[in-house]
Parts: structure tokens; C-alpha cells; sequence
């Protein structure tokens, strides 16, 4: 098998800005081969920890491996910082999923004759409400995927409404990173419409492989449960992976030091799901 080479692409984003994609793949010119989309989650980017390595297992196996960030991710061109705050404060699930169109029709103009998506955390339920709306996705496979977005208390919203704005701590470099009221604003008038999680689910006709931590530090069991049991509501075809003692990240932390026995389940059976999902 031909060795994976990566292309950086830049596409346009929901807010007029940059969306930065990386594309790998062994294909030969002229070749069309199965392509995975991978979303990352909610202070995420294409970049961290796992998912280059999980790209280039992907197209190892003989897909096309698309990695890309929001428009809202905060991460700037050196692919790590976050340095693009305003962008990050006007953030919005709706843009993402305007975003995540944007990449899955340029994957597609490529020739791609199926489409996967793979999300995590946020990126999960992200994928998830884009493959129920979208004839072109033929599999999608989510890792510690939340059931629903707006995940604060009362107390929390009540102040972010209040002052226009929700600070968020990002642990990894100590940096405050200040959400607009834009985000709060889209998921209160669009959680039980185009941005309901669950309702999504049990749309879902699609083989669906579902992967969570039994001891996930930030997204409960509960939500892989209720995910299921949604897609069980519909007839759909949804799988669940329980990984044993891992949590959120499976292991794994950023910058990449190696992988984790519980990563190395985790991405042997997604590729192998993608590999009977997508022929």
C-alpha cells in the first residue's frame, strides 16, 4: 500500500475566515478511494493528541483521512495556539455544521464514493447531526460523543446571559478563553430543532459505531446510553463499544507521547468498522 501523503488545503469558513484542512492518502492520481472526515471537539483541533495518528492509521487502511478545525476553534495558522480568540468567542454549533458541509462537499468534489465521519466529544454529536441530514454519509463513528450541547447549570447560563459572555479555562496552557453569547443563543434556539443530538439519533439509518470510557472524566456513560437507546427508538443500527477504565481521551494527552492500550482498541476496531462500513 502506497504511503500516506498530506496535503494542506484552505477552504473558506461559516465566518469568512480560513478553514485549514489536511488531507492524507496513498491514492494514486486518478484513484477514488473512501474518504473518513474527523471532527474534533469543543477546545479541540485537528492537530491534538490523537488525531494526526489516527488520520494517518486511516489511510494506511486505505481511506482518504480528512482532519480539519472549526471556524471556531480558536487555533491559528502554527496549528497548536490559540490565538484566533475572536473567532473563538463568535463560535456556534450552527457554524460548525456549516463548516463540516463545507469540508464534506470539497471531500466529496474529490471523488471520494463513500463518506465517512468520525467526532469526538462536541465533534461527535456534531458528526452525528450532519450524517442524519446527509444521503452522502454511509457510516459514522463517534468517540465520548455528548447527547446534548448545553451542558452548563443554571447558575452558569443565567451569568452568561447576563454578562455576554462565558470564560473558559483551557487546563492545558492556562489560558481564559471568553465564549460570546452567540453560542448560548444558538443552542437555546435550536436544542430541540435542527441541533437536537437525540432526535438526530433515532433519524440515523446509517451503520454507527459508538465508543465511550467507562470512567469519561467529562462526558457520563449516560449520554453513549442515551445515544443508543435513541438509535435502538428509530430502528436504527447502532454499536457500542464500552472501553474498560478509560476516559475521555482514551489515554492519550497532547502533545502526542504515544499511544494507550485503551486507544489502540479504540482506533483497530474504528478502522475496522470503517473498513466493513465503507467497502
Amino acid at each position: 500500500m502506497s504511503t500516506p501523503r498530506l496535503a494542506s488545503v484552505r477552504l473558506t469558513g461559516h465566518d469568512g475566515g480560513p478553514l485549514r484542512v489536511d488531507v492524507r492518502s496513498g491514492a494514486r492520481p486518478g484513484e477514488a478511494r473512501p474518504a473518513v472526515v474527523v471532527c474534533h471537539g469543543f477546545k479541540g483541533f485537528k492537530d491534538w493528541g490523537f488525531f494526526p495518528p489516527t488520520a494517518e492509521r486511516l489511510a494506511l487502511a486505505g481511506f482518504t483521512a480528512v482532519t480539519f478545525n472549526f471556524s471556531g476553534s480558536g487555533v491559528g495558522e502554527d496549528g497548536e495556539s490559540f490565538d484566533e480568540l475572536d473567532r473563538w468567542g463568535r463560535q456556534t454549533v450552527s457554524g460548525d455544521l456549516a463548516d463540516l458541509e463545507t469540508v464534506v462537499g470539497y471531500v466529496a468534489g474529490l471523488g471520494a464514493p463513500w463518506i465517512g465521519l468520525l467526532g469526538h466529544s462536541r465533534g461527535g454529536a456534531t458528526a452525528l447531526l450532519h450524517a442524519a441530514r446527509d444521503d452522502r454519509v454511509r457510516a459514522l463513528a463517534t468517540w465520548s460523543a455528548v447527547c446534548r450541547y448545553l451542558r452548563w447549570s443554571e447558575d452558569e447560563v443565567e451569568a452568561w446571559r447576563r454578562d455576554g459572555r462565558l470564560d473558559v479555562l483551557n487546563l492545558r496552557t492556562g489560558q481564559v478563553l471568553p465564549v460570546g453569547r452567540g453560542l448560548l443563543d444558538d443552542l437555546e434556539s435550536n436544542g430541540e430543532g435542527s441541533l437536537d443530538v437525540l432526535g438526530a439519533a433515532a433519524r440515523l439509518r446509517i451503520p454507527w459505531l459508538i465508543v465511550h470510557g467507562t470512567a469519561d472524566e467529562t462526558v457520563p456513560q449516560g449520554d453513549a446510553r442515551r445515544l443508543r437507546e435513541a438509535s435502538a427508538s428509530g430502528g436504527g443500527s447502532g454499536e457500542t463499544l464500552w472501553v474498560e477504565g478509560a476516559g475521555h481521551t482514551f489515554g492519550v494527552r497532547h502533545p502526542w507521547a504515544g499511544s494507550s492500550p485503551a486507544f489502540d482498541q479504540v482506533l483497530s476496531r474504528t478502522v475496522e468498522f470503517f473498513s466493513t462500513a465503507l467497502p
